[in-house]
């Protein structure tokens, strides 16, 4: 079987009167990237590849510098092509869009890999552990005309978080940073209140903070029982990381922004989080992710991947997620406890809910995990050329 021909999309849904901010930019638009692998067997396997940044960079090295490679070469084990592909990009590609766009293809060559053996991909990396994942849902960012007014928005703010609630997620993460400690910590008061004190809540910074702002919000948001402080730094401060770990009892998550397992080897070595975040589009795809997520069982360290982009993305992080043992295993496993969960951004994203012939929906407050050969989806055709076009 040969590969014989890689498709690029760019896709991009403009989201109006709906955008919201995190502490570092708005979000004015969805967008993602994703590719289209075949074989001359007929065979369709589908990746996507990075997070927030511009796409088109990705797409250009896929096109221009991947591609070439493949097309016309037989399908082999997806791990040798991706280290062949990471031996020959080495000297001026170990991280960022590189590695992003090897991620893509990753994917995407697993997808056709399990559709060959008739298995799903979590059978291929390892086995499931689990059929559904619990969820927690992102939310609570910072909206509105006047985002800067945060007393005005604190009602909605309430009633999103409420809402999460109501819509059966036991956890639920918010955005800090934007604003003053004093004034975001009304806000996480607020939304304390409103979910009441058996909620869990989990707090995201964006890496907003120096290491002595963050030390202090973390002992503010103790308060408030946060049980993790996402990215409390800027992801190239690996010593702020130690300090502000070493300063709270709440646990630090942090790795979106990282790459291959040589990234995370440092962050586990540098002792610089409790849980570390790979985003498999980001970080590297599934080949990485096996390398990635043994490392950090042997330091003790939890992995809950980052979540962002289309139902692709939603949908390798389910596979990833099934195929993690407990840890530490227990006779009663439980949600972030000793037990994986997936993000589950509320946010508008017609890119996730609508790319998808049968989207991924929650279901008693859990996603199911795809359990078809590959990647387990089909992808609604018409949605891409709704959204997108080719590179």
């Amino acid at each position: 079987m040969k590969i014989k021909s890689i498709q690029t999309y760019i896709l991009r849904t403009p989201l109006g009167n709906e955008r919201f901010y995190s502490s570092q930019c708005s979000f004015p638009e969805r967008n993602s990237f994703i590719v289209k692998v075949e074989t001359d067997d007929g065979l369709v396997g589908w990746g996507e590849g990075g997070q927030y940044g511009p796409p088109e960079p990705v797409a250009a090295v896929v096109k221009h510098v991947l591609a070439p490679k493949l097309i016309n070469q037989e399908l082999q084990n997806p791990m040798k092509i991706w280290e062949q592909h990471y031996a020959d990009t080495r000297d001026f590609g170990q991280k960022g869009t590189y590695i992003e766009a090897l991620s893509a293809i990753d994917i995407a060559l697993w997808d056709i890999y399990g559709q060959m053996l008739h298995q799903p991909v979590h059978n291929l990396i390892g086995g499931p552990f689990r059929k559904s994942i619990t969820a927690y849902a992102t939310g609570c960012y910072y909206r509105g005309e006047d985002v800067l007014n945060y007393k005005a928005s604190l009602p909605k703010l309430a009633e999103e978080a409420r809402s999460y609630v109501d819509a059966g997620f036991q956890i639920l993460k918010m955005k800090v940073g934007l604003f003053s400690i004093e004034e975001d910590i009304e806000r996480v008061r607020t939304i304390r209140e409103a979910i009441g004190p058996d909620t869990c809540l989990l707090v995201d910074c964006n890496h907003a903070y120096n290491v002595f702002t963050a030390v202090k919000m973390a002992k503010e948001l103790e308060k408030f029982n946060v049980r993790w402080l996402e990215e409390p730094v800027v992801p190239e401060d690996r010593a702020g990381y130690r300090e502000v770990r070493s300063s709270t009892s709440i646990a630090i998550a942090g790795g979106e922004c990282e790459f291959t397992r040589f990234g995370f080897r440092d962050l586990f070595v540098g002792g610089c989080v409790d849980i570390a975040q790979p985003d498999i589009c980001v970080s590297g795809g599934f080949s990485e992710w096996m390398k990635i997520q043994a490392l950090a069982s042997s330091f003790g360290v939890t992995v809950i991947p980052h979540v962002w982009g289309s139902g692709i993305a939603l949908a390798a992080a389910l596979h990833v997620l099934a195929s993690i043992p407990p840890s530490p295993h227990t006779a009663h496993p439980v949600p972030l406890q000793n037990e994986p969960i997936v993000e589950y951004d509320r946010n508008p994203n017609p890119l996730r809910d609508e790319l998808l012939t049968t989207p991924i929906t929650l279901q008693k407050g859990k996603l199911p995990v795809p359990h078809n050969p590959g990647l387990g989806i089909e992808v609604n055709l018409d949605a891409v050329s709704k959204y997108g076009s080719e590179f």
